[in-house]
């Protein structure tokens, strides 16, 4: 009689965890593509659409409240472009709220849902009342749009996945007249900023299609700027034209 050995024991619990995390990124690319699925229903209704909202409850179901649109200053709250709980059944989204209720709780379902990020609480509202704000229709042209702010000239960024999710360590802007590639290890943007292409950025990682078509390794010569070594968490990534 054959009894498992050390070796069989250790070689399974590697491919266990191995298993594991890609189960954890396959339901983390599932979460995401869902908010993608469910942000065209609402966009195809309201273009200008940037928040649901909804009250989240212990047992992890929710209550879609309202679409909003972009908040136009500090002063003001977010425009109220549709209402479901006025069940007037007036309005496009009237008829598929159901629908969008239950792609947005699948979102938030797990705990480590790449989509919580995108949650904060209703600061117009009181009690339990939350807003999820829409992904952007073109991730990293949002990004290409956020780096240009304060760096004009970037033409592609260096993207560390190990830093909460998917930090820019880079700015690189371009050759200078020697040839050299003139880079920006401390790029100028605001912690708000910073957040919010962490933000961006991390769905990029967690959905392949768009880390593979964005996400390129980075040259054999390349040195982290901040003098720690690299792994196959850190890419480059060329920005898009801006408009």
């Amino acid at each position: 009689m054959t009894s498992t050995t050390h070796e069989d024991l250790t070689l399974l619990a590697e491919q266990r965890s191995q298993l594991d995390a890609q189960g954890k990124r396959i339901a983390q690319a599932y979460c995401l593509a869902v908010l993608d699925h469910v942000s065209a229903k609402i966009r195809a209704a309201y273009p200008e659409a940037v928040y649901v909202a909804f009250a989240f409850y212990s047992t992890r179901t929710l209550d879609m409240h309202a679409v909003l649109g972009a908040q136009t200053s500090a002063l003001r709250t977010c425009p109220e472009l549709w209402n479901n709980r006025e069940g007037t059944q007036e309005h496009p989204l009237d008829y598929i709220a159901d629908e969008i209720e239950s792609d947005v709780q699948t979102a938030l379902a797990p705990y480590l849902s790449p989509a919580w990020a995108s949650v904060h609480r209703n600061s117009a509202s009181e009690g339990n009342s939350w807003l999820l704000e829409l992904p952007p229709v073109d991730r990293v042209a949002r990004v290409a749009e956020l780096v240009r702010e304060r760096h004009p000239e970037a033409t592609a960024v260096i993207v560390d996945g190990r830093r909460s999710g998917g930090r820019i360590i880079e700015v690189l802007e371009g050759v200078a007249d020697d040839g050299t590639q003139i880079r920006a290890p401390r790029p100028r943007w605001t912690p708000s900023c910073d957040t919010l292409l962490t933000r961006i950025l991390a769905q990029v990682l967690s959905i392949p299609a768009l880390a593979d078509r964005h996400l390129m390794p980075l040259p054999s010569d390349y040195v982290h700027p901040h003098g720690i070594s690299t792994s196959d968490q850190t890419h480059l990534m060329p920005l898009p034209p801006t408009a």
